[in-house]
């Protein structure tokens, strides 16, 4: 009885010295040594991939977000979000659709649309979204074909969040971008030139264009 006692108290203690050391190597030490280390090679990744602009983090490289003008009503949830034409716009949002947890480029539940090609729901989101993008981009000396509308224009990413636009997107918005900020169209497109970039490693997945990055350089622009 005795010796069964002790077997037990003994196996006892070195469970709890065992749980004791790893709490400490797992839970303290490694989380701390990784950190470091992320910190030391690679400090803006590890932060999230932040944006700054006049000494403020304005956003993450990782994550897209919306140029809409302020509701006329803060408190109608049903009043839709009208684009601030002023800025590049990013792609659509749509995502898991809008409900009381999700809407347009919030980060609480991303994801896509799930809808197939030819459901009705999702055709009248595409067609709409195309009329809107060809009113929205027409000038008085600029008319877009809707035939010129990319995929992106009209689609939402896989996850609901691209940060991203295709060159083709963004230089369809360079007029109207102009025409609103009282800029010549070349200083535009150049924008839009020193902000594209390229495929990753020369060959795998497709050049693109951060709209936050850009429109930051067009707010400096605009404040020369």
């Amino acid at each position: 009885m005795n010796n069964s006692v002790g077997n037990t108290a003994r196996l006892l203690g070195a469970g709890l010295r065992a749980l004791l050391v790893l709490t400490i190597v797992c839970g303290v030490i490694y989380p701390l040594v990784v950190t470091g280390i992320a910190q030391v090679a690679f400090s803006d990744k590890a932060n999230g991939s932040e944006i700054k602009s006049g000494g403020k983090v304005v956003g993450s490289e990782l994550i897209g977000q919306t140029y809409n003008l302020p509701k006329k009503d803060p408190n109608n949830t049903d009043e839709a979000a009208r684009p601030d034409l002023k800025w590049f716009q990013p792609r659509p949002s749509n995502g898991l659709g809008t409900n009381t947890l999700n809407t347009q480029y919030q980060l609480i539940i991303s994801g896509a649309t799930n809808l197939s090609a030819d459901n009705e729901k999702l055709i009248k989101q595409v067609k709409d979204a195309k009329d809107a993008v060809v009113e929205d981009n027409s000038t008085a000396g600029y008319k877009v074909n809707p035939a010129d509308v990319p995929a992106d224009a009209v689609t939402s990413s896989g996850s609901g969040l691209d940060p991203q636009i295709s060159p083709a997107y963004a230089e369809l918005q360079v007029h109207r971008v102009a025409e609103r900020n009282h800029l010549d169209v070349k200083q535009v497109e150049k924008l839009v030139t020193d902000n594209t970039s390229g495929r990753i490693l020369g060959f795998m997945g497709e050049p693109g264009v951060n709209v936050l990055k850009l429109n930051i350089a067009l707010k400096e622009l605009t404040q020369k």
